[in-house]
This record gives structure tokens, sequence and C-alpha cells, in this order.
């Protein structure tokens, strides 16, 4: 199975936290057709604007872009699920199918938290009803109503369908047991969580098995955030992603055991800029890609000494 990468960006300026990678679109516009060229085959809208803002950045990077996915991250709760599916599809149809969907969990709002226990089950719950609503609306063919413990709905309808449908790419993350069945439930791609080699195998067993409810175990794809870190940088405490620091061969061969684990996608962070993403491309993405190949291919003499065997058996 080919392994892919995924750009996740960060600021443009560290030593200034408040500006993000989107800010100036011109640059970023050079940048992403610097992605795209070499070798990463998504890259992560997650501005700290929020939802809104994350659209219309989608909508303008899928513009500037040919084959590049943009991963959009969304929440659930911040817009209603029919203007949120008529907007979706939208965006989906004018990229021609390059969306995918990353849905995170978010506290409750105030006025919910008066009417109900806040909780991460409770957001849990909330994402799977807004996500059987959006699959609804981009695949029925007639209005329909729906009253739900989180939304209600009347007369529910997309007119115009993406390109995919009610199949447009869902991805998920989580540890807990209510987000693992909800991921089980909706999720294409899960976004594993840092861990050790074993920890991470574990909560990919998690997953499959709480997929293998829904008879969907096999459709499941994992993807692992990885930051890169450079060398001179001391280490520092990271929560949202494996972090490898050395030379870009180290780089490859650092992921090679988590690509062994059944891990088909890498989330790289830190590699904001043109430098950083060729070398990536160029040296880390293509020498994975060429162990692999060569792991993968057909040993010399292999099927001889194969034949061999069954002939002294026989």
């Amino acid at each position: 199975m080919p392994i892919e990468f995924t750009h996740v960006p960060g600021k443009t300026q560290p030593a200034d936290s408040t500006v993000p990678f989107f800010y100036d679109f011109a640059e970023t516009a050079t940048k992403l057709s610097l992605i795209e060229d070499i070798g990463f085959q998504k890259t992560v809208v997650d501005d700290p604007a929020g939802l809104l803002t994350n659209m219309d950045i989608a909508a303008r990077a899928l513009d500037r872009t040919s084959s590049l996915e943009v991963v959009l991250t969304h929440w659930a709760g911040v817009i209603e699920p029919i203007v949120a599916a008529r907007q979706l599809a939208a965006l989906d149809a004018r990229c021609g199918g390059r969306l995918s969907l990353r849905m995170l969990s978010e506290p409750l709002s105030d006025d919910d938290a008066e009417t109900r226990p806040v909780g991460q089950t409770v957001v849990w719950q909330r994402i799977d009803e807004y996500l059987v609503l959006l699959k609804r609306l981009w695949s029925n063919d007639r209005p329909f109503d729906h009253e739900g413990a989180f939304y209600s709905v009347k007369g529910g309808y997309v007119p115009r369908k993406g390109p995919h449908g009610a199949d447009m790419t869902i991805r998920m993350g989580g540890q807990s047991g209510t987000a693992l069945r909800v991921a089980g439930r909706h999720a294409d791609v899960f976004e594993l969580t840092p861990g050790s080699l074993d920890e991470i195998r574990q909560l990919m067993e998690r997953v499959r098995s709480a997929a293998a409810e829904h008879g969907r175990a096999g459709k499941l794809r994992f993807a692992l955030p990885v930051r890169v870190r450079s060398e001179d940088i001391a280490a520092v405490s990271c929560q949202k992603a494996v972090e490898i620091a050395g030379p870009p061969a180290q780089i490859a061969l650092s992921l090679l055991p988590y690509a062994a684990l059944g891990i088909q996608e890498f989330m790289m962070g830190g590699i904001d800029q043109p430098r950083e993403i060729a070398t990536a491309g160029r040296e880390t993405i293509a020498l994975l890609h060429n162990t692999l190949a060569r792991r993968e291919a057909p040993q010399p003499g292999a099927f001889m000494s194969r034949v061999s065997r069954e002939a002294r058996a026989g």
C-alpha cells in the first residue's frame, strides 16, 4: 500500500506565534505549488481564526492548486448542518472532489451547557449526529425531516451534491471509547495520537475493532502526525505529534517502523519554509518511497528457491 504525505502548516514566523501559515496568501500560494510538486498529496487547513476562515482559506488553496487534496478542519455546532452540507458540497464540486473533512471535538457552548451536562461523551454524540445528517444531506434525493438530541431539520435537502456525495473522506481521531465508536462508524482516515510503537499499535487495534462493529474494519486508513525538529533546537514536549530530528535520511529511516505497523499516511509538520519543504520532498519522502518499494519487491532468486523447495517436496 503506497504511503501518502500530508503537509501540516505551522507558523510562517516562529518568533511570532500570532502569524499563521496562510497570513500572506501570495507567499502561501508559492509554497502550496512547491508542496504539490515536491511529493505531498495533501495539506491541512486549520487556521486559528476558526471554521468560517478555514472554509475561505480552503477555497483559495483549492483554486491555487490542481491535484493537492485540502484537508479542511471542521467542528460540529458552529453552523447548522444543512448550511454546512451545502457549503461543503459546493466547495467539493468547485475543486473536482479534492476536499476532505477533518472533524475535531470542541467543548459545547454555554447555551448547550445550560441544558445538558458538558463532557467529551456529549461532544462526540453531537459529532455523530452531525455527520449522520451531513451524509444524509449529501445523498438524499428528496427533502427530509429530522428531530434529534442536538439538531432539528425541516425539509433538509442539498440540490447540488459534491462529486463524492456522502463518500467525502472523513478524518477523525481520539482515544476515549466514545470517540472510537464514533470514528469507527464514520472515519475513513483515523489520525493517531503520539506514543510508543506498542501504544500506537494498540490504538490501531482498538480503532479497527470499533470499525468492525459497522463492517468497516477494512475501510480505515491510519495517519500519524510527525513533527520534524531542527537538530539545533532543544527537544520540547509535544502533545500533537511524534517528534523526529536529524538529517533527511535519518528521518526517513525513523518512519519505517511506523509504516510497518500499517500506517499509510504521515502528517508532516515543522517544514514550512521553501527550503525545508524542498528537502523533505526530494530527500525524506523520496527515500522512504524507494526503501519501501525495495522491501516490497520480490527478491532475486526467491522464485527459483521456492520452485526448488516445492520440487524437492514433490
